[in-house]
């Protein structure tokens, strides 16, 4: 076991005290425990000493109790799909695995609102909702659990047209690090009413507290969905056409880049035959005649950028195998290199500046000799790459490692984020202070105000 023993940490004794209380909930064996460390990123597995099953928001109160009273860190725990060693344990402790808290707790349609458990997915929380004609559109690609998709402030595919998580979380309850639960807002659609807790929640990757419930705001189902794709001669001309769309104001609700690379991934995995150039992925929602609107206007767009071959259509079932093959970019990324791993990093910068970054990151990715596919949300300037690597050697890694700091100072550089919704985690941290200047002090310092003693997800946003 990984338990530590620092600074008054008692980390035995605190899983001694909850393996009384939760018996078999609680476990501890050596797979279960990596399980539930990071998986999905070049970092190393850091594994918690213990990991314990909730059932609802009293088990998380008194979990958190006992741990602050023996120092003992608490990670939460979702689907495990985060990207920045989020869910890791450098000091040990107690990784609270929320997916049996995932019932939808109420809805209200009048109200376009739904409250559900942290742990329930996007895809199952749209199925329970297909009966009232509502959806919740943000669509990160992996199946996430809804409290991990507010705490690392996803976004995805349709933030766009629908924002991301802060803009459609409404309220949420939390336990803090004394153990106390509490609830920061209403279920109003705006308030005056203090600090506004939930957004300093939503983002905050656990360091602050554990999520236990959310009141999000739900959207109509669109009437009429569209979506097609087009070509591109080089990565810039793609940009560019999804600059216009923006600069023009089409409601596009996604409208997504893939390199020539990745499209070559995609047709080998997803077992598409797409041509292997720059392409546009780009969806409408609407009406039977705002979406016809809108995609001939897109239609203009392309044509001005070099675009050719724009294929769209209404079908549900091309939609979905187009759609499919997309989330599934990270794993077609893999695929491309049998048995490496893929060191995974995403920047944003103000869609005037899409162009310039995307094209010189494609010339640095060239420059180096990286196996590096490029995919991205370039409706809101944000655009994520895979450098493929054998971690085991140290070249490779160190020069992916090198590209990713390139990266991110190339988009901070451009009044950009060195991550637009992968979070900071354990791998961004480097570039907190180049970006953000001396608001990272008083991050700190709402930090140390609100868990004194450090056991929250600790070693995540700041070392």
């Amino acid at each position: 076991m990984a338990a530590q023993q620092k600074s008054g940490r008692d980390v035995r004794l605190a899983t001694e005290i909850l393996k009384q209380r939760f018996g078999d909930r609680l476990l501890t064996g050596e797979s279960i425990r990596e399980q539930h460390a990071h998986t999905t990123t070049y970092l190393p597995n850091q594994p918690p000493d213990s990991v314990i099953y909730a059932e609802n928001a009293e088990d998380v109160s008194w979990i958190v109790s006992v741990c602050a009273e023996h120092g003992c860190p608490v990670i939460p725990f979702g689907a495990g799909s985060s990207l920045e060693g989020q869910l890791n344990a450098p000091e040990g402790g107690v990784s609270i695995d929320m997916s049996g808290m995932n019932q939808v707790v109420e809805v209200h349609p009048e109200d376009l609102t739904v409250t559900v458990q942290p742990g329930i997915t996007r895809k199952a929380l749209n199925v329970q909702l297909r009966d009232t004609g509502l959806f919740f559109p943000i669509d990160p690609g992996a199946d996430a659990s809804i409290g991990g998709m507010a705490s690392t402030r996803a976004s995805g595919t349709n933030a766009v047209r629908y924002g991301t998580m802060k803009d459609n979380v409404l309220s949420l309850r939390a336990v803090m690090a004394d153990g106390r639960e509490i609830r920061t807002s209403t279920r109003a659609k705006k308030s005056a009413a203090g600090y506004d807790l939930t957004r300093l929640l939503v983002g905050a990757e656990g360091s602050l507290g554990v999520i236990t419930e959310l009141t999000l705001k739900l959207h109509g189902a669109p009437e009429t969905i569209v979506g097609g794709l087009c070509n591109f001669p080089t990565v810039t001309d793609a940009c560019n056409a999804a600059i216009q769309t923006i600069q023009y104001g089409i409601p596009v609700a996604r409208i997504e880049l893939l390199d020539e690379v990745q499209i070559k991934a995609c047709n080998a995995y997803s077992k598409l035959s797409l041509a292997e150039r720059p392409t546009v992925f780009v969806e409408f929602h609407g009406t039977e005649a705002s979406t016809t609107e809108q995609s001939a206007l897109f239609g203009e767009i392309i044509a001005d950028c070099n675009g050719t071959d724009f294929q769209w259509t209404a079908n549900e079932k091309k939609r979905q195998q187009l759609w499919q093959a997309r989330h599934d970019a990270y794993w077609a990324a893999k695929s491309l290199r049998p048995g490496a791993e893929a060191l995974v990093t995403d920047a944003c910068v103000p869609i005037s500046r899409l162009a310039d970054c995307v094209e010189e990151t494609s010339a640095d990715i060239r420059e180096n000799g990286l196996l590096a596919p490029i995919v991205g949300h370039v409706g809101d300037g944000n655009f994520h790459t895979s450098v493929l690597i054998d971690l085991n050697d140290k070249h490779e890694l160190a020069q992916a490692k090198a590209f990713s700091e390139r990266l991110s100072e190339r988009a901070i550089g451009m009044g950009g984020t060195c991550t637009g919704e992968h979070g900071v985690g354990q791998g961004k941290q480097a570039y907190l202070d180049s970006e953000l200047g001396d608001a990272v002090d008083f991050m700190r310092t709402i930090k140390q105000a609100l868990d004194p003693a450090n056991i929250m997800n600790p070693g995540k946003i700041f070392s």
